[in-house]
């Protein structure tokens, strides 16, 4: 319930504050490995972010609570929530749980996460981490798209701390993870996540700090938001 409430309130204030301004307020994609800390870094961003572009709302971070939203837009119920998940569903399995009535089509799904990323893009002022966003957010301006990269030893570390698990466990963890991504990019969309064309930076993590990293994207951001400005006065003149 809290996750949703910080969801509806921050569209609330997005409204008030879009019809403040004449563009965009900025937004940043992370397409990320398991392990390579982009919830991490997404949550020191919005930090940076709201430190050097305050505004009426807050930059928000979009990651695990994006179901929240995608639920709460479509008017979906909370059972679907285990079904919302960042990886191909088998033709099979998403035919019998359809069947069985627990959620709609999986491609009905995808279809309305992407509606959900595409409108919290353009309201700006938002962090999404993963479900294709750089892809489904590319033709919105004043978008940064960011890929978090790092070795397997460190990333097993970073799981291991994170989610107190077992080298094993975190092992499991990040090929299942990796996996998943890669054939949603794929299965959804067409593309390769792998693919540096599709990213404005990629960051190895082994070698930038997670509070280094928040700060090179927030500068980039920042940049990106100055240069738009700049655009709109000139053609306002």
């Amino acid at each position: 319930m809290e996750s949703s409430s910080k969801i509806y309130n921050y569209i609330a204030s997005q409204c008030r504050l879009y019809r403040q301004e004449q563009f965009n307020q900025g937004f940043v994609t992370i397409s990320r490995q398991a392990g390579a800390g982009g919830i991490t870094i997404g949550e020191k961003l919005a930090v940076y972010l709201n430190k050097e572009l305050p505004g009426l709302c807050q930059w928000t971070v979009f990651d695990k609570n994006l179901v929240d939203a995608v639920v709460g837009e479509h008017h979906l119920s909370k059972k679907i929530l285990p079904f919302l998940k960042e990886k191909k569903v088998s033709e099979i399995e998403d035919m019998l749980e359809n069947l069985l009535g627990l959620h709609p089509p999986q491609a009905t799904l995808v279809k309305q996460t992407n509606e959900t990323i595409l409108r919290l893009a353009r309201l700006g002022r938002v962090i999404i981490v993963g479900r294709g966003a750089p892809v489904i957010t590319k033709e919105i301006q004043g978008g940064v798209h960011i890929r978090l990269i790092g070795s397997l030893k460190k990333r097993k570390e970073h799981i291991k701390e994170y989610f107190k698990f077992t080298d094993k466990e975190a092992a499991f963890f990040i090929e299942n993870e990796d996996r998943g991504r890669e054939q949603y990019l794929r299965t959804y969309f067409k593309k390769d996540i792998n693919d540096t064309l599709i990213y404005d930076l990629i960051i190895n993590t082994d070698m930038v700090s997670y509070s280094a990293a928040a700060a090179l994207i927030g500068n980039l951001v920042i940049e990106k938001i100055k240069s738009q400005k700049s655009i709109i006065q000139k053609a306002d003149k």
